[in-house]
């Protein structure tokens, strides 16, 4: 477990708080639960054939666009429903 742990650290630090200049505990919280959120439900993984952690099945239907977490830091692509 504790290769996950340190795993999940790095994805951290490289995608979110290496971007940022953080001002106190408060921020640093914000920052980590929205890659928390982005990673459970919107990040795909290469472990699990590239499906979420938890959310619905991609769609190959439909137009592509994205949302956006942390002024744009964490982006997710996805297709619109048709």
């Amino acid at each position: 477990m504790n290769a996950v742990a340190e795993r999940w650290v790095r994805s951290a630090k490289t995608e979110t708080l290496n971007r940022m200049i953080l001002i106190g505990e408060r921020s640093l919280r914000r920052a980590l639960l929205e890659f928390c959120d982005h990673y459970h439900s919107e990040r795909p993984h290469q472990g699990l054939d590239n499906n979420l952690i938890r959310g619905c099945a991609p769609t190959r239907l439909g137009k592509v666009a994205v949302s956006e977490r942390i002024g744009g830091i964490l982006k997710y692509y996805y297709r619109a429903a048709a």
